[in-house]
């Protein structure tokens, strides 16, 4: 069954682990997180994801071993706070400062962090783990994702075709559910369209060191 989804994740670019996480773990890191502003950058020394962080890092594991995490984001999608996101690839890592090296380019500020695009294939090496607090059916805004985009970088007037060939699939997830992608994989999000929350906490994996002068930024 493993070698099922190492497969599935190398072909199609993501898959799905069901029950990965126990309901009294997520209501413990749900009490210790409090009031967290939806899209927030967390430290990953929070002591909130202390609590979930090694269950994650031992399952991505399995797909990408000695991998760490290297960025955190929490969601938190209600109807307050809604919104959409169109299709899109994630092109682009959180470092401590900037310095230049070859195919490390364009830069950015991102929530007063320095983000750069690296080579493709350090994204490619990436998996992006998505935790499900919350039970995402097709009314709440569950991730979208184009099958086998992750294999290279799109330029945006390609997106649109690429949409349209497809083949697309929602990510659908119940409470505890943890999805696994590529982080390249071309992907949206929808407006929620019932009330409730959807509480989500995204960790990027890399087992890639930086050259000298970049480090992730933690």
């Amino acid at each position: 069954m493993l070698g099922q989804d190492r497969a599935s994740l190398e072909t199609s670019g993501c898959v799905l682990r069901q029950d990965a996480v126990a309901d009294d773990m997520l209501d413990g890191v749900s009490r210790a997180m409090g009031e967290v502003h939806t899209g927030a950058r967390l430290s990953l020394k929070n002591s909130a994801l202390a609590l979930v962080i090694p269950q994650m890092t031992r399952i991505v594991d399995h797909y990408l071993m000695g991998a760490r995490p290297v960025r955190a984001v929490w969601f938190d999608k209600t109807l307050e706070a809604n919104w959409a996101v169109p299709w899109h690839q994630d092109r682009t890592i959180a470092v401590r400062e900037r310095a230049t090296h070859p195919g490390y380019g364009p830069w950015s500020i991102k929530a007063g962090t320095v983000h750069v695009e690296p080579p493709f294939d350090l994204l490619y090496n990436m998996i992006t783990a998505r935790l499900h607090f919350d039970a995402c059916p097709a009314d709440n805004a569950p991730l979208e994702v184009i099958i086998g985009s992750h294999a290279r970088r799109h330029a945006v007037a390609e997106v649109a075709a690429m949409v349209r060939a497809g083949p697309q699939r929602l990510c659908l997830a119940a409470k505890g559910d943890l999805w696994l992608y590529r982080t390249p994989i071309l992907h949206r999000s929808a407006r929620a369209m019932r009330p409730g929350r959807r509480r989500v906490l995204q960790i990027d994996f890399s087992r890639e060191n930086l050259p000298p002068g970049l480090d992730w930024a933690e």
